[in-house]
């Protein structure tokens, strides 16, 4: 199967050039594929391509999507909840996640995850496989297509573990960059942290890229070793003081600073003393903190962190220098929100 999605202006001209064609027919795919507003999407559709190319693209097998949406759910703050179906049938879901001006798409890199964090929904699923660049892609589209606006930011927040996807990851910030026109400092790539995967993330993108802008957040979820293993098994693999040891060196490495993510955990991480002790952890590093509301998934007992718990925890790293922000929810109600995201949906 030929995807032509992800491709560049130039590899689309010279496949317009292998049929016979003039190259400009590459620039016309081209725009039609990375428009928002054209909602068709199958290469028989192109109607101002010559009815004799497009047959000819889609007999030898050339498509634009290969993902069919398969459900949608709208939640009251109007986040959209899409699950997919791949050729293979399997599933995956991603987020389109709206403000006044902004759409954020909230995307996938694999078909479930393998790292199986006690508190999110996805890796309950386990690991089926990673996505390829183009499915990662086609995701914006039924984003923009079913919201009919154009994305402007994305974050790899979906479902699995993007530096375990990494290659087919940074082929599709390079079509998001160059094609979608969306800035790299609009990017946000959340990983659980994998070990030696942050250098090796850095060092690729400067070499698929030519540079590297986004954002890396690392999902810690505690302020110390021993609790990061009790929520997070594969942490065991690697220590928290080795995550910021290669996120410092990151930092120097791209001139970014890094994302932390802090689920709030009631009885488990939202104590005064875990500030404190982020607070150490974190003292003279360029990064930042987002504090989360924990969002009830079936089968967990792991509960909600109280909003005077969370108020005061955001006080104390405040107080300690540590830049921190809230991260509100959204899609709660059709379990659209950080973590709930899994293959089968559960109303």
């Amino acid at each position: 199967m030929k995807n032509l999605l992800g491709s560049s202006i130039k590899e689309l001209e010279n496949v317009a050039l292998d049929y016979g064609q003039a190259a400009f027919r590459g620039r016309q795919i081209y725009n039609w594929i990375y428009n928002y507003k054209n909602k068709k999407k199958n290469i028989d559709q192109i109607e101002i391509l010559p009815l004799d190319f497009r047959k000819r693209l889609k007999d030898d097998g050339f498509k634009i999507s290969e993902l069919s949406l398969q459900e949608k759910n709208l939640a009251n703050d109007g986040t959209l909840k899409l699950l997919l179906s791949t050729v293979d049938n399997e599933s995956i879901e991603c987020v389109g996640i709206p403000t006044e001006k902004r759409l954020t798409a909230c995307l996938s890199s694999q078909v479930g995850c393998p790292m199986d964090c006690k508190f999110c929904a996805t890796g309950k699923e386990g690991l089926k496989r990673s996505l390829k660049a183009s499915e990662i892609l086609d995701q914006i589209l039924f984003i923009e297509n079913e919201m009919n606006r154009k994305v402007t930011n994305i974050v790899f927040m979906g479902m699995g573990e993007p530096l375990l996807n990494i290659d087919d990851l940074l082929l599709s910030i390079r079509s998001i960059n160059e094609d979608f026109k969306i800035s790299q400092r609009k990017i946000t790539v959340s990983t659980v942290a994998v070990p030696k995967m942050i250098n090796k993330l850095s060092a690729k993108s400067f070499q698929t890229l030519g540079k590297c802008q986004f954002t890396l957040a690392i999902s810690l979820h505690a302020s110390n070793q021993k609790i990061r293993e009790m929520i997070i098994p594969s942490a065991k693999n690697y220590d928290i003081k080795n995550i910021i040891y290669d996120c410092k060196q990151f930092v120097k490495d791209t001139g970014r600073r890094v994302s932390f993510e802090y689920l709030m955990l009631s009885g488990v991480n939202d104590k005064l003393e875990h500030a404190n002790e982020l607070s150490d952890l974190l003292r003279g590093f360029q990064c930042h903190v987002n504090l989360i509301q924990y969002n009830q998934i079936d089968d967990v007992e792991f509960k909600r962190a109280s909003f005077k718990n969370l108020q005061l925890f955001q006080s104390r790293l405040f107080n300690n220098g540590v830049a921190v922000s809230f991260r509100k929810s959204r899609g709660l109600d059709k379990n659209a929100a950080c973590g709930q995201l899994r293959q089968n949906t559960r109303n």
